[in-house]
């Protein structure tokens, strides 16, 4: 009997007459309706059009109208950053459990599946973190790892985001450089990452790709 990734319980599976019939194999699930339920989906219909912030109405959120527009860049959010993704990350980012990939993976496959773009790019972590993680968290919910294009340029972060307040996050520097003679003219890219707080991050990465000649870039980030 499989287990909740989250919370271990055991899970039960309905098997209908139809799908026996089928003979396709039975989709096992990762987590439990509990926990899954802790997650709260975000409304594309009405969230903030250039950050993916929930909200009740479609106009620009109060922390996007004291931005300068970047061109041809929006994001969009999968689900709101509550105690439930907080918890989540801890365990999958920081604490480093490379199972708990599977939680989202389906998720932000079909999310990246849905959307047009001719290049789908994970925002690339430093080398330091790669080692001491062991892994790329937005490229573990990817179906295959995409080809590097945007590289960090420090080896180590002298503060990691998360240590650091808005203003600290604002005024980060450009960390991210084009991979050799990388091709953009005229692409539209999704560029894929974990969380948009302030959005300093992935408008780093979109202003850069932007620069080089893409078309239009797409953020999509698992939590806003």
């Amino acid at each position: 009997m499989p287990q909740c990734l989250l919370c271990h319980n055991n899970m039960s599976t309905k098997v209908t007459l139809p799908w026996i019939l089928s003979w396709q194999p039975v989709p096992l699930p990762v987590v439990c309706s509990v926990c899954w339920q802790q997650f709260v989906p975000i409304d594309r219909l009405t969230a903030c059009p250039s950050c993916g912030r929930a909200q009740k109405q479609l106009q620009r959120c109060l922390d996007c109208q004291r931005w300068p527009e970047l061109a041809s860049f929006h994001n969009e959010a999968l689900f709101t950053y509550n105690d439930a993704m907080h918890d989540y990350f801890k365990r999958y980012k920081f604490q480093g459990d490379y199972q708990l990939r599977r939680v989202f993976a389906t998720v932000v496959q079909q999310a990246v599946a849905e959307r047009d773009a001719d290049i789908c790019l994970a925002i690339p972590v430093t080398p330091t973190t790669m080692q001491t993680r062991g892994f790329n968290q937005v490229a573990g919910w990817l179906a295959a790892e995409p080809a590097p294009v945007i590289t960090t340029r420090a080896t180590a972060k002298s503060v990691p985001q998360s240590k650091k307040g808005r203003q600290a996050r604002l005024q980060t520097p450009q960390p991210f450089s084009i991979v050799g003679k990388t091709t953009l003219t005229n692409q539209h890219i999704l560029l894929v990452d974990d969380i948009y707080t302030t959005g300093r991050t992935i408008r780093h990465a979109a202003a850069l790709l932007l620069e080089n000649g893409a078309k239009g870039v797409t953020g999509l980030t698992l939590a806003r």
